[in-house]
């Protein structure tokens, strides 16, 4: 079964030991490309990584110091913020304190204006008392002088008879009108 063309295929050549003329243009061709690649190839990638690593390394760097910087900022911020704030409210305190001061002055002014008013009034009633009282007494008195003439039957044109009669007349009647009171 096995043929004659197989045993001396097998006992010519052996395909598991390599040409030698094969092995020395793949070792140079090998050598070739080693060389293009370490004098070439890898100097351009070792430079494209070194400047990767320095980018990356440059951006981290920048990143980290605009972190500290946004934190800088964010601390100044918030103290800014703080005093801000202390300041909004001692300005309200003070408008508070300006507003009651405002407003008791303007109490203070009511509480005088409504005394002066009141004392005018007073005063203007006083006097309009007093007018009405002496005009009241001049016609009590004519009428009086008149109605006593009528009754007496004389004449009570004496003007100091007539003011004495009108004295006593007006006099017993703050009397009649005490006693009514009184009582």
């Amino acid at each position: 079964m096995i043929t004659a063309e197989v045993i001396l295929a097998s006992e010519g050549v052996n395909p598991l030991v390599p040409n030698l003329w094969e092995l020395l243009v793949t070792a140079v061709a090998f050598a070739v490309l080693l060389f293009v690649v370490k004098k070439f190839i890898a100097p351009t990638f070792e430079k494209s990584y070194t400047d990767r690593v320095e980018a990356i390394e440059g951006g981290i760097e920048k990143a980290e110091e605009a972190q500290a910087e946004a934190n800088a900022l964010l601390e100044q911020y918030k103290a800014q913020l703080m005093e801000a704030r202390t300041e909004a409210n001692g300005i309200r305190e003070a408008a508070r304190s300006e507003g009651a001061q405002i407003l008791a002055e303007l109490k203070a002014k009511a509480a005088e204006e409504s005394a002066r008013i009141t004392a005018q009034a007073q005063v203007q009633i006083e006097s309009e008392r007093v007018a009405a009282v002496n005009s009241l007494r001049s016609e009590v008195g004519t009428l009086a002088t008149s109605l006593a003439s009528k009754i007496v039957g004389e004449a009570l044109n004496d003007d100091a008879r007539s003011n004495r009669v009108v004295e006593r007349f007006l006099a017993d009647l703050e009397n009649q009108s005490n006693a009514g009171a009184s009582k």
